[in-house]
């Protein structure tokens, strides 16, 4: 009833993946190149069947560390989560390869939405197929990762209702600040990739100001290019008298824009201009036909402290919604390797850096 077979060719893969549920671009096939290019993430592009038609897709990531292999199905596998005989049988093809690939770990983080709204709060709200998901993967002994590589949290804004809807949904402060920007005389303008020296260059400051390590500028450079020269990727640039003061960066795939990168220089940060990008990149998303404008990020743990709290302040004025995902899960095929990679294996590289020291 079911085969699986490997997709060799860009667009059939593209095509077939904006047409499942739970698409992602971090398993489109741009995606899969980059991470092979720049950090030797080799992608295994897997195709589920029944009946001759495409149910599923996962763009599984192969990395090799001698003398260790991972596995990592980076916001995937894209398929409809709430038909159990299909994701047990993902589900069982996947743990058959990572134990045919002796791997320490398989670890998926699929977009799949476990509650919405804020824990605890009147509009917590659990979702019936990320609990069974999550529910399933416990059964068969998957478990919670400890390096949760992508957001498990995010605030997405439904981009149907009308623009003068979304304005008036933000709360009074997002919207005046909005206002402040366009009265100030703050522009926003579409990015190309001749921009980018001037992207990385804000980013670079911002990274400085607000204290979080970034990469090094190459990295950037060719994921900014490549996913831009694809159709992928677009920038949008606010700047005041000729001076760029901020950027964002929207990546776009199927029927969702994500804000993925944002970056402001120190300088007329008083003009407001974030607020209005963010009104100019849902406007932009919405122009293009999506209908979901993904924020990209939410905390962890919904208190003072985390880290995140600052920008999720920022990002709820726009008065989106609150989507907890089921996060990254790894399955170990071989449980005493992957407590020695996952415990071990750190403590000696730290006792090795600390002899060279």
């Amino acid at each position: 009833m079911f085969t699986v077979e490997h997709i060799t060719h860009r667009d059939h893969w593209n095509n077939t993946l904006r047409s499942l549920p739970y698409a992602h671009i971090l398993q489109t096939w741009e995606w899969g190149e980059f991470k092979h290019k720049t950090t030797g993430w080799q992608p295994l592009r897997l195709a589920f069947k029944r009946a001759g038609e495409v149910k599923a897709l996962a763009s599984v990531g192969v990395r090799s560390i001698s003398p260790f292999k991972m596995l990592y199905v980076s916001k995937g596998p894209a398929l409809d989560y709430s038909d159990p005989e299909l994701v047990n049988f993902v589900l069982n093809h996947l743990q058959n390869l990572a134990r045919q690939q002796f791997a320490v770990w398989l670890k998926i983080d699929p977009d799949v939405v476990l509650a919405t709204g804020v824990p605890s709060e009147a509009d917590d709200t659990p979702d019936l197929t990320g609990q069974a998901f999550v529910a399933n993967l416990q059964a068969r002994g998957w478990r919670s990762s400890d390096d949760q590589i992508q957001f498990r949290n995010t605030i997405n804004i439904d981009l149907t209702p009308s623009e003068d809807e979304l304005l008036a949904a933000m709360s009074q402060n997002t919207r005046r600040k909005v206002r402040i920007a366009q009265r100030e005389g703050v522009t926003v303008r579409e990015g190309t990739t001749a921009d980018l020296l001037l992207l990385y260059d804000l980013y670079q400051q911002t990274g400085a100001r607000d204290g979080f390590l970034i990469r090094p500028r190459d990295y950037y450079l060719h994921e900014w290019r490549y996913l831009i020269d694809a159709g992928l990727a677009q920038p949008l640039i606010a700047e005041y008298n000729g001076k760029a003061l901020a950027h964002v960066i929207l990546f776009h795939f199927a029927r969702k824009c994500w804000y993925f990168y944002g970056a402001s220089s120190n300088e007329e940060r008083d003009k407001m201009p974030n607020y209005l990008l963010q009104w100019e990149a849902m406007r932009w998303a919405k122009a293009h036909g999506y209908v979901v404008y993904d924020m990209w990020g939410a905390p962890d743990e919904f208190v003072e402290s985390d880290s995140l709290w600052g920008v999720y302040q920022f990002k709820r004025g726009f008065r989106g919604t609150v989507t907890r995902h089921i996060g990254a899960w790894d399955y170990a095929p071989y449980p005493l390797l992957y407590k020695a990679y996952t415990e071990l294996y750190p403590r000696v590289l730290a006792w090795l850096r600390r002899q060279r020291r």
